[in-house]
């Protein structure tokens, strides 16, 4: 009897350590000693490695770099790609490619908000839940561009914001796919967006 429930602990503790979900924020070192340069044409802003149901990823943000000076980094082209170790190399899982556009005024740089980022199990099922957020500039240092991007089950559901001083140039749009995103994911978004208007004096909203 004994023995049995000796087992039915062990395997229990075994289950119970195979769902651990979690994520932390990679140094320069362990970027550098997982050979993440590999994945990205770009020099790595942040790095993060989470682990879930799935297994371990690794999601590389990315950013050109264009232009380089005592005041500002300016980038042209973003990459966010995430990877998982596979027998000594790296497999995608997925990517999100972007650039500057051709706005008036004119968009001068594009970066990622990992302030707003999320790597989290955020509806409890097991597994992580990334949202990418990111942002594009204009030369007068206006916040133009923001796009918030939930990979649900590597599947991407999008938010697009224009913002502009004027309603005909202003727009806020979710992918048509938004509302079939399990209602907790959706809840923390809404906040998210609440949190960004209030911190950073959006609008994020139609005309």
């Amino acid at each position: 009897m004994k023995k049995h429930i000796a087992f039915l602990l062990s395997f229990y503790s075994t289950f119970i350590f195979s769902q651990k979900v979690e994520s932390y924020k990679l140094t320069k070192q362990e970027i550098h000693e997982r050979e993440l340069e590999n994945v990205t044409d770009f020099p790595i802003y942040r790095a993060f490695e989470f682990s879930d149901k799935g297994g371990v990823y690794e999601l590389v943000l990315a950013e050109n770099q264009k232009i380089i000076s005592k005041k500002d980094t300016l980038n042209t082209k973003i990459q966010a790609i995430c990877v998982v170790n596979d027998h000594g190399g790296f497999l995608e899982k997925w990517r999100i490619n972007d650039l500057l556009e051709d706005y008036e005024p004119k968009e001068t740089n594009i970066w990622f908000w990992t302030k707003y980022c999320n790597t989290k199990d955020i509806d409890g099922d097991g597994y992580i839940d990334p949202i990418v957020v990111y942002g594009t500039r204009t030369e007068d240092g206006y916040i133009r561009r923001v796009k918030i991007i939930t990979l649900y089950k590597t599947k991407k559901y999008v938010i697009r914001a224009v913002e502009c001083d004027l309603d005909d140039c202003r727009s806020f749009k979710k992918d048509q796919n938004w509302n079939t995103l399990p209602q907790k994911i959706k809840t923390y978004v809404d906040q998210l967006l609440a949190k960004m208007r209030k911190e950073q004096d959006l609008l994020l909203k139609n005309g």
